[in-house]
């Protein structure tokens, strides 16, 4: 189980560990705790690791600008789910000890990641360039 309460030094990504150092812990909205990292060796992308509490969801949000916007899951139940710009939806359904994936979210689409079942859902969001007011806008239910 990944502890958020703690600061992490590195991040298991593809490779191997990368190294990382803590930026900032922000409240995204009730249910919804947001950790920002940035990779050691590489500033040109930022890491942000999420909890979302069991049986909340994250914003629905559009993005609007970046290069690469990549949602990897980490651990719990949960969904995401991403509609493309000609309004199309797709789901996608993670639980532990399922197969690991990353889903990139491109300009334009909007996603959102909800925590199905008992136990909180976390997640990671990759962006490249590094993240920057304005990249995603909040949209209702």
């Amino acid at each position: 189980m990944v502890e958020l309460g703690r600061r992490f030094t590195s991040f298991g990504y593809h490779d191997g560990p990368v190294p990382v150092s803590w930026s900032e812990t922000q409240i995204v909205k009730d249910g919804v705790l947001c950790h920002i990292y940035k990779f050691e060796d590489d500033r040109s992308r930022d890491l942000a690791l999420v909890r979302v509490n069991a049986g909340w969801k994250t914003f629905r949000q559009r993005v609007l600008s970046g290069d690469k916007t990549i949602e990897g899951f980490v651990e719990g139940v949960g969904t995401l789910t991403v509609t493309n710009v000609d309004g199309e939806s797709k789901t996608y359904e993670f639980k532990d000890g399922g197969p690991a994936e990353e889903v990139t979210v491109s300009v334009g689409e909007i996603m959102q990641w909800s925590a199905n079942g008992e136990t909180d859902l976390i997640f990671y969001k990759i962006c490249e360039p590094s993240y920057e007011e304005g990249r995603f806008e909040d949209l209702p239910d």
